[in-house]
This record gives structure tokens, sequence and C-alpha cells, in this order.
């Protein structure tokens, strides 16, 4: 149960005050995050060529009008009534790798399940999710290591794209790092359940977390919010969480440190059934997901009331734009 990026466990010798929940270790061992800051950069060198290749002034745009901030010349912004979130076209992000559900099932483009993660559709959208990155990301990547909040940023946004492509429509494309940072959130609520006897101050820390997820999940009701993607990068994330984010309880040891001493299991019974089941249920998941989105199948064809969760329709908004 112990994943990569993370040294041999050490006996928690403390709780309260530091940490999520209440809970920090004096002998856990602290990594020095560099994967949140290296996916941020890379996110935003990815927008830079979105820019580049977008080109406004040459390329103009559909529904007519001048380009954002012309002074940045091929850099400029396409006219706000297109994309009102300061970035390019939409045949842009197609171009370059958008997720789109007619090019991943009839033209046997797979790679862009996972090239929307690293596009986002506009300058707004780019300082938003990297924000929520760095507030999130950093800490898991502190506690846990590169490895682990690695694997669980790239399989959330995955399932969250495999979610998306299964339940938008097909004149729709999706881009954007919000099914992974959905995981990591995902990861946050399972790690607390399944660490819960080391915790002091559970019922803030899941109240809050919970109040956190809420909120999120109610902004992407809204129109222009791919609330699908969310769906499935917390659910992916959440069962990750109990698959690599256990753990020791207290009072485990390293063996070869006191090896003449008794000591209980590294892991508690519950610990080793949540992760069992979790890792059954991401298996079965995303096999489910997978082969039926490759067979064509709609995901609204077998849920009539599912679009809800990703629009909610009123008099001041349509979903269908």
């Amino acid at each position: 149960m112990e994943g990569g990026g993370e040294g041999k466990g050490r006996a928690a010798t403390a709780a309260g005050g530091g940490g999520f929940g209440g809970y920090e270790s004096a002998g856990d061992r602290k990594w020095w995050p560099w994967l949140v800051p290296t996916v941020i950069v890379a996110c935003v060198a990815v927008f830079v060529v979105e820019m580049w290749v977008n080109d406004c002034p040459r390329h103009g745009s559909a529904l007519g009008g001048g380009c954002v901030a012309g002074f940045l010349r091929r850099f400029s912004f396409q006219p706000l009534r297109e994309n009102p979130l300061l970035g390019p076209s939409s045949t842009t992000l197609g171009k370059m790798g958008a997720l789109d559900w007619n090019k991943v099932v009839h033209q046997h483009q797979g790679w862009r399940l996972i090239s929307c993660i690293w596009l986002h559709a506009g300058l707004i959208h780019l300082v938003v999710d990297m924000l929520s990155l760095l507030f999130i990301g950093i800490r898991l990547e502190q506690q846990f290591g590169f490895v682990r909040i690695g694997a669980i940023y790239l399989l959330s946004g995955f399932g969250g794209s495999v979610m998306s492509a299964l339940f938008l429509r097909n004149n729709y494309i999706s881009v954007g790092a919000s099914g992974a940072l959905f995981g990591l959130l995902g990861s946050m609520l399972s790690e607390l359940l399944m660490n819960w006897t080391i915790y002091s101050n559970k019922v803030a820390a899941i109240i809050t977390l919970l109040f956190i997820i809420a909120i999120n999940v109610a902004i992407g009701i809204l129109p222009h919010a791919d609330n699908f993607a969310h769906i499935g990068g917390f659910l992916t994330g959440f069962l990750l969480g109990f698959v690599l984010l256990a753990r020791p309880q207290f009072g485990w040891l390293e063996r070869s440190e006191l090896p003449h001493t008794n000591q209980p299991p590294k892991y508690k019974p519950y610990q080793y059934v949540l992760w069992v089941v979790a890792f059954v249920l991401l298996l079965v998941g995303f096999t489910i997901s997978l082969v039926m989105l490759f067979k064509g199948k709609n995901g609204n064809d077998g849920c009539h009331w599912c679009h809800y969760l990703n629009c909610v329709p009123t008099s001041r908004w349509k979903c269908d734009t």
C-alpha cells in the first residue's frame, strides 16, 4: 500500500496543530514540491503556444469584431463575443488537442483524453486553474511526494476526460485541468477517511472539505463549465486516495530501526479493506467507461436527467450554447 515518491513509513508522534484535520507527524518525510510548480510552468507554456498558433490578427474571427489587446499582436485574444475568457478560438483548441467526442471515437484520437488536460480556454481559465493547483497541490506533494500526487493528477484528469466524452454532445469540445484538480480534492477527502483514526479535528476537517467541494460542483452547473469532467476527476481521485495515500497507524515504527520491539501492524484492517475495494472499483469503472466510449455510447441515453449535472437552464441562460 506504500506508493512511490515517499520513503519508508515512520512513527507518528503527535496529533494536532499542523496539517489538514489536525495531523502532523514529526517523523514523516517532508518532500520539496517541484512537480506542481513544473506542471504550472508547463500549462503556462502551452497557453503561450496556443496564442502563437491562434494568431488572431491574421485569422480573425468567424463572429467578426477586433482582437482584444491588439498591442500583443500575434498573442492578442479572440473577440470577447467569441471567447469571453480571453483566449484562442475553438478551432485552435481543437487543432491543439481539445477533447472532441467525434475525433476520439471515430477518428481514433484517444490521445486527446490526455492532451486536453494541458490546454486552457483562456487567460482567466488558466489563472483560476493554476492558482487552485498551487494551493491544493503543494501541500499534498509536500506530504506524499511527487510520484503519488503526479499519478493522482494525471489519472484524475484522464478519468475526468473519459466522463466528459461520455456525456457531452458531439458538437462540444472540452479543455482544462479542472478534472485533475477535482481529483486532488477527492484524494484529500479519501485520505481523511482512510486515515480517520490519526486525525484530531475530524469533523471540522471533513465539513470544510465538503463545503469546498460543494461550492466547486455548484459553480460547475453554470454554462461553459464542464461539470462532467469535474465529477469524473473527483471520483477517480477519491478512489486513488484510498489506494495511494494510506498512512501508517500510530505506534508503527520501521522494523530495521527497532527490530526487537513488539509493535502493531503497519496498517489497520479497515485500511486494507478500503484499499482493495477502491482498487477494484477503479479497474471496473475505467474498463466499463472506456468500452462504452469507444463503442460510441452516449451516457445521456441511459440517464435522461444526467445533463442537469452539467448545466441547469434558467431564465438567465441556456445550456445549449
